[in-house]
């Protein structure tokens, strides 16, 4: 009553707070944040929650490897998707050359920031690859949590057949607590989009991310993802079938 102006301000800024999208965070305030956090192979989105997760996820636990050897890539993809079709979870067979653009590329740029759409804007995933692995946590747990910030979601990478039989094999672990299947299979979907993109324009959102951060721009990141239509089921009002 006493400052009716400096109330009046006060109730602006908070409607303005108000309608930021899911994830939204300040150009200025996102990047102080990547620069104080280095980017070491244990480095962010690495620690994993207690949701589950498997330490040391092999090959081996998951397949009888000795015994697919003799079978063909075909078979061995048969086998894949049939035993992960019935489970709620992200898997996929990836060819070798593109898995070899994929992993050269997270050799020089192992950190990404993912969009994920939600009922109003983007809530924004850093992807950080901590060997075959890829680990996914929101930006609001990075920003509030630092380099303890749990994984939601691995993304593990078998590359054992990938010589003898031209492909590799991934599966995935989520956090439930924080992510649907078809959310996490949009962030999947992200890393061959933008790591295994022929488009140099593309591939070059990463490239800066990882080595000139102070000229990264998130929303090329949305702008990205709308022109692929990746995420489209995601919206309010649009269904789509499990993959």
């Amino acid at each position: 009553r006493s400052s009716p102006d400096v109330f009046e301000s006060r109730m602006e800024k908070r409607n303005e707070v108000k309608k930021q999208p899911v994830g939204y965070s300040n150009q200025g305030e996102f990047i102080r944040c990547m620069e104080e956090k280095a980017r070491p192979a244990e480095g962010l989105g690495t620690k994993t929650s207690k949701g589950g997760f498997t330490k040391d996820k092999t090959l081996d636990s998951i397949l009888n490897v000795e015994m697919v050897k003799e079978k063909s890539a075909e078979e061995i993809k048969q086998i894949w998707n049939q035993y992960f079709s019935a489970k709620d979870t992200v898997y996929a067979v990836i060819p070798a050359e593109k898995f070899d653009l994929i992993w050269k590329r997270a050799q020089k740029c192992p950190s990404f920031l993912y969009a994920l759409p939600r009922k109003e804007g983007y809530e924004f995933f850093v992807g950080q690859w901590s060997g075959t692995e890829l680990h996914f946590t929101s930006l609001i747990n990075v920003q509030t949590q630092g380099e303890t910030a749990p994984s939601q979601l691995v993304l593990y990478h078998y590359p054992e057949l990938q010589k003898e039989k031209g492909i590799v094999l991934m599966t995935a672990e989520m956090d439930s607590k924080f992510l649907m299947v078809r959310e996490a299979q949009c962030l999947a979907n992200q890393v061959q989009l933008f790591y295994a993109t022929d488009r140099s324009e593309t591939y070059e959102l990463v490239e800066t991310f990882n080595h000139r951060s102070s000229e990264f721009k998130y929303m090329s990141v949305i702008a990205e993802l709308e022109q692929s239509g990746l995420g489209r089921e995601l919206r309010p009002g649009q269904v789509s079938d499990k993959s």
